[in-house]
């Protein structure tokens, strides 16, 4: 099954996530903020990242711009969730190379459960993105 790394500050959500997505079957890790996630991403190497915006450290649009420009993770699904509403905000993170934006209010857990699962499977098996191994093993 697919893993999913959700970097997001709030304990509450994190857990709450994770704990929807465990009984969906995935694997799942969490980071509380962008620079755990991004070592998490390289030593873990998720298939696809639930990311936060407003976190502290490293903000979401930060870490989103690191995957992005890196070779070896640009491929990974990168689904925004957070509060922020804007429209600006939206454009600013899918022009960035996210393939979702979701806003937390807008959706109960289990929509957001079931827009994640529908992303994973528009890709096979063998095609689900990964970290690449030679980043992996750093």
């Amino acid at each position: 099954m697919a893993k999913i790394l959700i970097i997001e500050d709030d304990p509450l959500m994190s857990r709450m996530y994770q704990k929807i997505f465990s009984f969906e079957g995935y694997e799942v890790d969490v980071a509380e903020d962008g620079e755990d996630g991004l070592a998490k991403v390289r030593s873990w190497g998720p298939n696809l990242i639930l990311l936060d915006i407003m976190m502290p450290k490293m903000n979401g649009m930060e870490v989103l711009e690191r995957l992005k420009s890196d070779p070896t993770t640009k491929k990974l699904p990168v689904v925004i969730l957070t509060n922020l509403a804007g429209q600006k905000d939206a454009e600013t993170a899918m022009g960035k190379g996210a393939v979702k934006y979701i806003v937390k209010s807008e959706y109960e857990p289990k929509e957001v459960a079931n827009m994640v699962k529908e992303i994973l499977a528009g890709y096979t098996r063998e095609e689900v993105p990964q970290v690449s191994e030679d980043k992996q093993q750093g």
